[in-house]
This record gives C-alpha cells, sequence and structure tokens, in this order.
C-alpha cells in the first residue's frame, strides 16, 4: 500500500510540477528532517463572516468516503486524483474539506478523530488524546492558481466549525517553522503554540523530539 502511495504521488507531480519537484519527493521519502510548532485550537463558536474568501464563487464539499468522494466525482473533479493520499485517507476514515471554485478544485483540508484517520494525512507522531474529544488537522493544501484568496483561513473555519459541531474540546495540529503563511492563518483562530517538534526521518525509522515553548 505505501509503494502504491509513492508511486501515485510520483505520477501526479511529474504531471503538475515537473522533474525537479519530483526529486524532491524522491529525497523526502529516503530522509526528512524539519522543525515544527505544535498547535493547540481550543473549539469555540465562530462568527463566520470574520473568515470569509475574498470570492463568492465557491462550494465546500466535505468528504467522509470514498464512496462519498465517487458520487461527487459523477458530477464534478474527483479530488482524489488531485491528492496522493487521498483514497487511502477516507479509507481511515479520515474527513476530507474539499473546496471547488467554478468546477476546479482549489484546496483541500484534512481532519481526524482517530490515531489511524491522522496518521493517513499527517505522519508526525505526536501525541494527541482522541479518547478525549481531541482531534488533528493536517494535509492543507492550496492549489497555485487560487493562492491569496483566504480559501486556508475559511477552510480551518469550517474544519473547527465541524468538530464544534461534533463535541470535540481540542484540535492539534504541526506547522512548519518556516511556513510563516500557515502560521498566520492559524494565529486568526488564537491558538496556543504547546511545543517546538524535532522531526527526523531517515527510511521507516521516524524519531520526534519535542521541546515545550
Amino acid at each position: 500500500m505505501r509503494l502504491k502511495l509513492v508511486f501515485t504521488q510520483t505520477k501526479i507531480i511529474l504531471q503538475k510540477e515537473g522533474f525537479i519537484s519530483f526529486l524532491k519527493l524522491l529525497g523526502r521519502h529516503i530522509f526528512r528532517y524539519a522543525n515544527y510548532y505544535l498547535y493547540e485550537h481550543t473549539m469555540e463558536e465562530r462568527d463566520e463572516t470574520n473568515f470569509l474568501p475574498k470570492t463568492r464563487d465557491f462550494i465546500v464539499q466535505i468528504v467522509t468516503s470514498n464512496k462519498q468522494a465517487d458520487e461527487l466525482a459523477a458530477h464534478a473533479v474527483d479530488f482524489r486524483k488531485h491528492i496522493g493520499n487521498a483514497q487511502r485517507a477516507l479509507d481511515k476514515e479520515a474527513v476530507a474539506f474539499c473546496i471547488f471554485i467554478g468546477k476546479e478544485l482549489a484546496h483541500v483540508g484534512w481532519l481526524a478523530l482517530t490515531e489511524e484517520a491522522k496518521d493517513a494525512f499527517d505522519p508526525l507522531p505526536y501525541r494527541i488524546d482522541f479518547s478525549n474529544k481531541e482531534a488533528c488537522t493536517g494535509g492543507t493544501i492550496t492549489f497555485p492558481k487560487f493562492r491569496g484568496k483566504g480559501l486556508m483561513t475559511y477552510g480551518y473555519f469550517k474544519r473547527f466549525q465541524f468538530l464544534w459541531e461534533n463535541g470535540i474540546k481540542i484540535s492539534r495540529n504541526a506547522v512548519k517553522t518556516n511556513n510563516i503563511i500557515s502560521q498566520k492563518v492559524h494565529n486568526k483562530f488564537n491558538p496556543k503554540i504547546y511545543a517546538k517538534a524535532y522531526y527526523v526521518r531517515f527510511l521507516w525509522w521516524k524519531f520526534l523530539i519535542t521541546r515545550k515553548v
């Protein structure tokens, strides 16, 4: 399954981003090192008008299964063709939040209510207490053509709204320390940065060292 996912990601990247991006992907599957901030968001009711994107021609689709994705694909774009791990993530009960502008896929973000679902889109081994009303968000991407429209902000609003309505108290996620755009989006939701994490992966070995901040 892991090898099939790598081949799928490779095909998508070669088609959309070229050979250099493919080489970067290959390197990431052998060795990876990165620094992260670990975020904690407290779920609360929020005013949607504070987070709306800079466009009105959009539709949000919340996808919870591959069956639902098949039904969506019959009437619109099959978002799984653009996200390499989407089919596996849905099989593991991760939830996808897709934003379409017109008939084009513009943005995708994920959330998880179980450890298995989290591991489908977020490989970092930081602790989330799923049994105590905690959840995880991540796997967020806005396609280049649609960046600058506030879709990530609205996508997070929709995910947090979903968690709030389903009785979840806390959402956690990891953001790279050099990802300033993502940090700015998260700051709009008044989060707590509770740790800094140092992540190393070599082949199938993973190491995560955390330090409170």
